[in-house]
C-alpha cells in the first residue's frame, strides 16, 4: 500500500512542472469566429514559414573594418598616362616617400610612346632608360675671341629677320638658346665654328641662332620646350625630330651632309617620276621625315613602400635645360591602380566580382580622366587614399577570395613660380584600415529560432484576438 502511494506522490510531483496542462474536452466550445481565426493563424505562419525559409536559403553582401593585416613591404602601383603637351625625350618619372626613398627618373618597367595629334599611340619611344651624355667638343678659344678674329658666322635671328632667313635659304640649321643654360654655354663656340665649316665648304645651308630670352615671342611660336635645341628647316618649314645627336662639330657637319644628300637624291627622284606623283610623299619618302606631335604616353608600373609617397611625371632632361615657361603638364589618366592587376578574363575574377556591389569595385575611379591646364606654370596635384579591400565570396579559406586596393582622390590645380618647371604629382597614402567584403547567411539556430517565434507568437497573438471578440460578440444572458 505504501509503494502505491508512493508512486502517486511521484506522479502528483511531476505533473505539477507541466507547462501543457491538457484542458478537458467536455470543457471546450468550438465556434465559427475560433475556426476562422485558426484558418488565418495558419495562413499568417505559412506565409512567414516560407519568407523565413527564402531569407535563410540567400545570403547577403556585408563589409566590415578592421585592421590591414598586410606585411607586404611594397605595394605595387600601375599607370598609364598619356602627356599630351610634353615630348617623350623629357619625359622623367621620379618616385618619393617618407622613408626617404629618392628615386629620379625611374626606368625599370616604365614604357614611352610618341603619340599623334589624336592621342593615339604612333611611334614606340622605347623602354623608359637613362639618357646617355652627348659629347662636347672643347674649344681654346671662347665664342668672343672667334667673332673677334674670324667674324660672325652663325647668323642673329630675330622676329624681324627670321622670315626673311628662312627665304633666303632653302635648307637651314638653327639654334634656339637661352644665355643661362650650361648647355648652351658649352655649344656655342661649337656651333660657330660649325658655322665656319658650312661656308668653309660652300654649303647651300643657311646657320642661324636664336636667343629665347630676347626673342621671347619667336620661340614661343616654335614651341622650344628645351636648350638648346636645334632644329633643321627645309623651305621654311621645321624637319622633325629636332636634332638629338653629339654636339660636335664633325657631328653637326656629317648630319648636315646627310641633309644634302637626301635633298640630292629626292631631286633626282623627283625629275625620274616626273610631275605626276604626289609632292608630299616623295619628299617624306626621300627625307624620311617623320612628323612629330609633342606628346607621350607612359605606361608601367612601379613597386613602391606602403607609407605615404608620390610619383610625378616631369620634363627634365640629361643634357638640355628645360624652358619652363613652355612647359604644358595637361595629361589623361588612361589607367590607375594599387596591387596587382585584375584579369577580368579570368573565371576567378569574373565569378568574384560578379557578386561584388558596384560601390565596392572603386578600383581605378580615375580612369578616362582629362585634367587641362589652360596657362603654364600650373599643374594638377592629385591626392589618392588607398585602402585595402578583401573580397570573400565563398567560405572561410575557399578559392572565391582576392584581395584588391580601392582608392579616393581629390585633384586641384597648383601653381608654380615662373622660374619653375611643373610637375603632375600623384600623392598617396595607404589607410591602416581595411575593408572585408564578404557573402553572409543565417545561422541553423538562428533559423530555427524565427520560426519557433512565428509560430509561438502568431498562435498567441491570434488567440488574444480571438478571445477578445468572443467576449466582444458573444450573446449576454436575460
Amino acid at each position: 500500500m505504501s509503494n502505491i502511494n508512493g508512486g502517486n506522490a511521484r506522479r502528483s510531483m511531476m505533473s505539477s512542472v507541466d507547462f501543457y496542462r491538457r484542458v478537458p474536452k467536455d470543457l471546450t466550445e468550438a465556434t465559427t469566429l475560433g475556426a476562422f481565426m485558426s484558418v488565418c493563424a495558419i495562413s499568417v505562419m505559412a506565409v512567414l514559414f516560407f519568407s523565413e525559409t527564402l531569407a535563410f536559403a540567400r545570403t547577403k553582401i556585408v563589409t566590415s573594418i578592421s585592421v590591414d593585416e598586410n606585411t607586404e613591404p611594397q605595394i605595387r602601383l600601375n599607370f598609364n598616362i598619356t602627356m599630351l603637351d610634353l615630348h617623350c625625350d623629357y619625359v622623367s618619372v621620379d618616385v618619393w616617400d617618407a622613408l626617404g626613398t629618392n628615386r629620379q627618373n625611374v626606368t625599370k618597367n616604365v614604357d614611352k610612346w610618341q603619340i599623334d595629334s589624336e592621342g593615339q599611340r604612333r611611334i614606340f619611344s622605347g623602354r623608359n632608360r637613362e639618357a646617355r651624355d652627348l659629347v662636347h667638343d672643347e674649344h681654346d678659344r671662347t665664342l668672343e675671341e672667334m667673332h673677334a678674329e674670324d667674324g660672325v658666322h652663325a647668323i642673329e635671328l630675330t622676329e624681324g629677320n627670321f622670315d626673311e632667313f628662312m627665304q633666303a635659304n632653302d635648307m637651314a640649321f638653327v639654334d634656339m638658346f637661352a644665355p643661362w643654360c650650361v648647355w648652351c654655354q658649352r655649344l656655342a663656340p661649337t656651333w660657330e665654328k660649325f658655322a665656319q665649316e658650312v661656308k668653309k665648304e660652300n654649303m647651300p645651308i643657311g646657320v642661324g641662332k636664336i636667343d629665347c630670352m630676347a626673342q621671347a615671342n619667336l620661340c614661343r611660336k616654335q614651341k622650344i620646350m628645351a636648350f638648346p635645341t636645334l632644329r633643321w628647316f627645309q623651305n621654311g618649314e621645321a624637319v622633325t625630330p629636332d636634332y638629338k645627336m653629339d654636339r660636335t662639330v664633325d657631328a653637326l657637319v656629317g648630319f648636315a651632309k646627310r641633309k644634302l644628300e637626301m635633298d640630292e637624291r629626292y631631286k633626282k627622284w623627283q625629275e625620274q617620276a616626273g610631275d605626276g606623283a604626289d609632292e608630299e610623299k616623295k619628299r617624306k619618302l626621300f627625307q624620311n621625315s617623320r612628323p612629330e606631335h609633342p606628346g607621350c604616353q607612359v605606361s608601367g608600373h612601379l613597386m613602391v613602400n606602403r607609407v605615404p609617397g608620390n610619383f610625378h611625371i616631369e620634363a627634365k632632361s640629361k643634357n638640355h635645360n628645360l624652358n619652363a615657361a613652355m612647359t604644358n603638364l595637361t595629361h589623361r589618366v588612361n589607367h590607375l591602380s594599387f596591387g596587382d592587376p585584375i584579369d577580368e578574363k579570368s573565371r576567378k575574377a569574373k565569378r568574384i566580382l560578379k557578386q561584388v556591389p558596384e560601390e565596392h569595385r572603386q578600383f581605378s575611379p580615375m580612369d578616362a580622366q582629362m585634367y587641362h591646364t589652360s596657362e603654364f606654370h600650373q599643374a594638377y596635384h592629385h591626392y589618392i587614399k588607398v585602402v585595402s579591400t578583401h573580397l570573400n565570396m565563398g567560405a572561410a579559406g575557399s578559392a572565391n577570395a582576392m584581395v584588391t586596393y580601392q582608392f579616393l582622390e581629390q585633384s586641384q590645380i597648383v601653381y608654380y613660380d615662373v622660374n619653375n618647371v611643373p610637375e603632375a604629382r600623384f600623392s598617396y597614402d595607404l589607410s591602416p584600415m581595411s575593408v572585408v567584403v564578404e557573402k553572409a547567411g543565417r545561422k541553423w539556430y538562428d533559423y530555427l529560432t524565427s520560426l519557433c517565434a512565428i509560430i509561438g507568437g502568431t498562435f498567441t497573438t491570434l488567440g488574444l484576438i480571438d478571445a477578445t471578440l468572443y467576449r466582444v460578440l458573444k450573446p449576454k444572458k436575460l
